[in-house]
């Protein structure tokens, strides 16, 4: 099984960026503790970040056309703006499980809308950083 992995804006300043919703553990951390886990399992991890929206675009078309088995995607403050990044999740149809490391229903308003989540098969906010290995575990236990 391979599973690409895609954080969005600001999720490489893990542990920098107010800690007291997302934690202080580092984007570092972040990836050592998904590549022990999908080690354990036997996945292949693709991980990926970038503060640009084209750029995740991109990631998702290369998923697709490396034969990517799932994704799990932060869109970060992308989540309430882009169209494209829902549009290219749709275009793949790779099964696709969103994260969100606080409890974005409980933040600010504008924070309500997730335009790529109705393109997902799961979405898993507010448990921190092993939100993503909840949705690895996810993708691993409904694999085609």
């Amino acid at each position: 099984m391979k599973i690409y992995l895609l954080n969005g804006p600001n999720l490489n300043m893990l542990g920098i960026r107010e800690p007291d919703k997302y934690g202080s553990q580092s984007y570092a951390t972040l990836l050592e503790m998904i590549r022990e886990h999908c080690d354990k399992l036997g996945i292949e991890l693709v991980a990926y970040q970038s503060n640009h929206e084209g750029d995740l675009v991109d990631k998702i078309q290369e998923a697709y056309f490396e034969g990517a088995d799932g994704i799990v995607i932060n869109p970060g403050a992308y989540t309430h703006t882009s169209i494209a990044l829902l549009d290219a999740v749709k275009a793949v149809s790779i099964p696709t499980a969103e994260v969100h490391i606080s409890k974005v229903e409980e933040r600010e308003d504008f924070r309500q809308v997730s335009h790529i989540r109705q393109a997902c098969v799961k979405t898993i906010t507010g448990h921190g950083i092993n939100g993503y290995v909840e949705a690895i575990d996810f993708l691993w236990e409904n694999k085609k």
